[in-house]
Order: C-alpha cells, then sequence, then structure tokens
C-alpha cells in the first residue's frame, strides 16, 4: 500500500527511459518540497541505500547503478535534489532566498525524504559531485541517521574553521588569503572560476540558449568531463593560488571573457566519438536535455552561490573542528580533476576530515562522470561497502 505522502509518478520521456527494476515516486519530504524519487528494490525489511546527484545531473545519472544494488538486497533511493528536475517547491529563482539551498537544508531534505519513506536510518548516503558534499554534512551532522558513507568525485576538507587565538593575534593583524578572483583575473591570459562564473545572472541563460543548442551543449560538457577528452591527465596542485589553478582545464579555470558553454563547444566531440560513447548514448543525453530545457539550470546554480555568501560559511562553523566518525569511501575517475581542484582537500580527507576511511577508489577508464563512465565497477564497490556496513 502507498502511503499518503508517497505518489507513483505516472510517465514522461524521464521515466520512460529508465531501465526495469526502478520506478518513480513523488514525495512530500516536509521541508517544502515535492521530491521526485527513483526507487529500486523497495522492501520493509531492506536496509537502505540513498543516492545523491551532483550538476548537472539528476537521479537518473544513478540509472545503472540501482538495479545492481537493489539485487543485492537494498532499497534504493535516488531523489531529483533541491532545485533539480522533477522536484518541485523550491524557489528555483536568481534573486531567491539562498538560504534554502545552503548545505545544511540540503541535510534537511534528505531527513525528510527518508522520514516520508518511514526510514529512521541509512545504511549507506553515497553522494557525487555536489551531492558528495550534502552526503559529507549528512554524515558529520547526523551520524545516527547515516551510518556510513561514500564521497564521490569531490573530497571533503572539513568544515571551515573558525578564528583561533585572536587575543594573541588579532584578525586585523592576520594574514590574509589573497583574493583568487582577482588574481586569476590578472592573469596573461586573463583566466576566471567556474564557481564564480555560475554564480553570475547571465551563467543560466547562457547554458540554457547555449548557441549550439541544449543538447549539444550538454554532450560537449560530459565529454569535456570524462575519460574520454584526452586532456584529463590530474595531478596534484601545489597551493590555492592562481598560477596553479590556472594549470586546471578550461571548465574549472575558464577564459575570462567565454561563457560555459562557449568554453565547452571547443571540445564539441566528433560525430563518431559521439556514436561511440557506450556510457551516454544521445537516448539518454536527451532526458537530461528535456528537463534542463524545462527547468533551467537555476536551481542547481543556487547551490554554487551559497559559496559566495558569508552566511553560509558563518552556518557552517558551528561544526568546526568536527570530523566524519562514521565508515567512509571516496570513489572517483583516475581521469577527475574533481579530485585535486581544491589542493588539500583530498590529503585532508583521508588524514583529518574523516576518521574511518575504508579506501579511496581512483578507476580507470572514468572522468568526472565515474557512475555513468564504470558503473559496473562502482555498482561493484558500492554493494560491497553498503554490505560491509549493513
Amino acid at each position: 500500500m502507498t502511503p499518503s505522502n508517497l505518489r507513483v509518478d505516472g510517465g514522461g520521456a524521464y521515466v520512460a527511459a529508465l531501465p526495469e527494476g526502478i520506478r518513480s515516486r513523488t514525495v512530500d519530504n516536509g521541508n517544502g518540497l515535492a521530491m521526485h524519487v527513483l526507487e529500486a528494490g523497495a522492501g520493509d525489511a531492506r536496509p537502505v541505500v540513498v543516492l545523491l546527484h551532483g550538476f548537472p545531473e539528476l537521479a537518473f545519472s544513478w540509472r545503472r547503478i540501482m538495479p545492481a544494488l537493489a539485487a543485492a538486497g537494498f532499497h534504493v533511493i535516488a531523489p531529483d535534489q533541491r532545485g533539480y528536475g522533477r522536484t518541485t517547491g523550491a524557489d528555483t529563482r536568481f534573486d531567491a532566498d539562498l538560504a534554502q539551498f545552503r548545505p545544511l537544508n540540503l541535510v534537511r531534505d534528505v531527513l525528510g525524504l527518508i522520514a516520508a519513506f518511514g526510514v529512521s536510518s541509512v545504511t549507506t548516503l553515497v553522494g557525487h559531485d555536489y551531492g558528495a558534499v550534502v552526503a559529507a554534512w549528512s554524515a558529520l551532522a547526523r551520524p545516527d541517521v547515516f551510518r556510513s558513507v561514500v564521497l564521490m568525485s569531490a573530497p571533503f576538507g572539513g568544515p571551515p574553521a573558525l578564528p583561533f587565538d585572536t587575543l594573541r593575534t588579532p584578525r586585523a593583524a592576520a594574514v590574509r588569503t589573497a583574493d583568487i578572483h582577482a588574481a586569476l583575473a590578472a592573469l596573461d591570459p586573463p583566466r576566471k572560476h567556474y564557481q564564480a562564473y555560475y554564480a553570475t545572472t547571465d551563467a543560466d541563460a547562457d547554458m540554457r540558449n547555449a548557441p549550439q543548442g541544449i543538447h549539444a551543449f550538454l554532450r560537449a560538457y560530459y565529454h569535456f568531463k570524462s575519460a574520454d577528452w584526452p586532456g584529463n591527465r590530474p595531478y596534484r596542485l601545489a597551493s590555492w593560488s592562481a598560477p596553479e589553478l590556472a594549470k586546471l582545464p578550461t571548465y574549472y579555470v575558464m577564459r575570462r571573457d567565454e561563457t560555459m558553454a562557449a568554453t565547452v563547444a571547443h571540445e564539441m566531440p566528433s560525430r563518431e566519438a559521439i556514436a561511440a560513447c557506450r556510457w551516454l548514448p544521445d537516448d539518454a543525453l536527451a532526458v537530461y536535455a528535456a528537463e534542463y530545457a524545462r527547468t533551467g539550470f537555476q536551481g542547481g546554480l543556487n547551490w554554487y552561490r551559497c559559496r559566495f555568501d558569508p552566511a553560509c560559511d558563518a552556518e557552517l562553523r558551528l561544526f568546526s573542528g568536527r570530523r566524519i566518525d562514521v565508515p567512509s569511501a571516496f570513489i572517483a575517475g583516475a581521469s577527475d580533476w574533481g579530485i585535486y581542484q581544491r589542493p588539500g582537500d583530498f590529503e585532508r580527507m583521508q588524514t583529518s576530515a574523516c576518521t574511518r576511511m575504508d579506501a579511496c577508489h581512483l578507476i580507470d577508464g572514468a572522468g568526472h562522470w565515474v557512475q555513468q563512465e564504470q558503473a559496473e565497477r562502482v555498482a561493484e564497490l558500492l554493494t560491497a561497502f553498503a554490505r560491509q556496513n549493513a
């Protein structure tokens, strides 16, 4: 019997493209959202695994992972997160109140979601890209609920620190971090950080109305950040400085005067390369294109804008010094620059931010979209980890 706050979703190209065994629901999460959820392996006695997507993706990005976890005996839940896809209730305007997109409210979204299912604890919470940020904060804030966590592609370096020992070292006299954005703009040629671009008023329209069309834009974007692009050979950067960050590909540190649509257009794959792309065939890409053409990107971009909101860091400093103490693991593509885009976070995650890190898996043949590019291997790793912690 379907509880009154869970509604089976009836159709659409999104749902039609799902593999057998995955169904679609709409769930009132008690935090202002009607969350669109993909579900597999439902059953009251099954341990629960929750999968959180990143940008610019959807719950659909877990379509090749969910059946394997369900076959292994798990109840698998993957939502379109706040501001994405078919989930409604968020204010996705540029001038929206950003408090709704701060990490702790995104944690509330996940807590409300599992509560709607009658679930009091989650065996394993998995997050990819910006979904890894939500997963990390969920495990840090509520270890009683999220009993283990897997972070994918985005290392967690720990909470922001409180100003320390300011009686002896006044803040005004402390060494300040250089304005990285001004420093990038001063390079020759001038550059800009993609997150600063994502925080601008024009970013959504630039991508939604890309001159090449939204389907071609997303094709180039996904290709550029995947192992299929031969330039993705990541390595550790020495510091958070403009000269070091400028070594990142232009999808992270862009040319100052180009949009993201123009940036990725330089790397549009050939027709032959597109036809050979087995991890993201055109019919799957069409699901993303149709959803983002309908909703735009601003809901997801508002997550990035929180990084430039001082109130967000102020809120998170409540957890200064806290670490993730539940069992954890990290999975990324060996060709993913996301591992190193914030110098030091990958190392801090393993040595201090997570106290019980089981393993870090860097998978050959995958870039940033690891759960799509190497779905079979990711499903094996997630299944083994979830079984270990069930």
